[in-house]
């Protein structure tokens, strides 16, 4: 990884004061309320065994195809982890000014989708509620921090990670055979997409600022890449079943995050890029060479064990 010197953080932070104003003025222009109670079937719910007596869950009941079932657990249980994702950013941009203002209202509208994921996962009884709650102490326990050591890396982290969980959440919706619950993930994935294009755009106005070093962070996060579910109990196994199902995968990654963000923001043909800035396009082409080839292979690999199931 290169390192870009700390003291650069908070000039960039500062630089691009006004251009968080700017973004949060269109995002809040083009943002469109909506809640969580309506898209939650509670006519349907009954209540589960303990204080009200109800009936216990058990597998038969979830009507959802087991990798939506592993992509809703694993969205949900990310989104529980926005108090770290809050600690970090804040940590990063401070809460005074424009930056303050932006990282309340993304931190009010994620919350949002927890509780609306949480909400119909309980009245579909799609998954099992108390493991779900085991599994949300256990990883917000641990918490989350990407590691980021920097303010670019911090916003280049973010584009990226807004748009995979954009194409997460929709796929999820389109492949549950809910429609219901193809509404919700198209919700959630509609506010995911308006915080990339914040991101990303707060991005491009960090090459004005400092080209080389922004190149640079970004080569870092796109060759180093996780998401921040990747600490979820159990989630090599569900990650497994949500690739092979279509729902996210490298293939995806590739081609509809990586790849389309490298062309809106012309990161492979930026002019009189410095030493560092040069290498950092060297290192994200070698990258892309070696994206498309694991995913050929792990295509290949669910091809041939079509109909195999990935146990836990």
């Amino acid at each position: 990884m290169v390192t870009v010197p700390r003291f650069r953080t908070t000039d960039v932070v500062a630089e691009l004061e006004p251009s968080v104003g700017r973004l949060l003025e269109r995002h809040l222009a083009a943002a469109r309320p909506w809640f969580p109670h309506a898209f939650v079937p509670w006519s349907d719910a009954t209540d589960f065994d303990g204080p009200l007596g109800g009936t216990p869950w058990s597998p038969e009941q979830s009507v959802l195809p087991q990798a939506v079932q592993d992509a809703l657990v694993v969205n949900l249980l990310t989104e529980d982890n926005l108090p770290s994702y809050h600690l970090e950013l804040a940590g990063v941009a401070g809460l005074r000014g424009s930056w303050g203002e932006w990282v309340h209202r993304w931190t009010a509208e994620e919350g949002r989708h927890a509780e609306a994921l949480r909400a119909y996962l309980h009245a579909r009884r799609a998954v099992d509620p108390v493991r779900l709650e085991q599994e949300r102490m256990r990883h917000v326990g641990i918490g989350h921090h990407t590691g980021q050591p920097t303010a670019l890396h911090v916003i280049a982290y973010t584009t990226v990670q807004e748009l995979a969980t954009r194409e997460a959440h929709r796929n999820t919706g389109r492949l549950c055979g809910d429609p219901l619950g193809e509404q919700l993930m198209a919700k959630i994935a509609a506010d995911e997409n308006l915080h990339m294009l914040f991101y990303r755009d707060l991005y491009a106005d960090a090459l004005q600022v400092a080209p080389d070093a922004a190149v640079a962070a970004l080569a870092d996060v796109i060759c180093g890449f996780s998401m921040p579910g990747s600490a979820i109990p159990g989630f090599r196994r569900r990650s497994l079943r949500i690739a092979k199902a279509g729902i996210y995968n490298l293939d995806i990654h590739r081609r509809q995050v990586v790849l389309p963000l490298l062309r809106h923001l012309g990161i492979m043909n930026l002019p009189d890029l410095g030493p560092e800035g040069d290498q950092a396009q060297h290192r994200i082409a070698s990258h892309l060479e070696h994206l498309s080839a694991t995913a050929e292979r792990f295509q290949a690999l669910f091809t041939q064990k079509a109909g195999t199931p990935v146990t836990d």
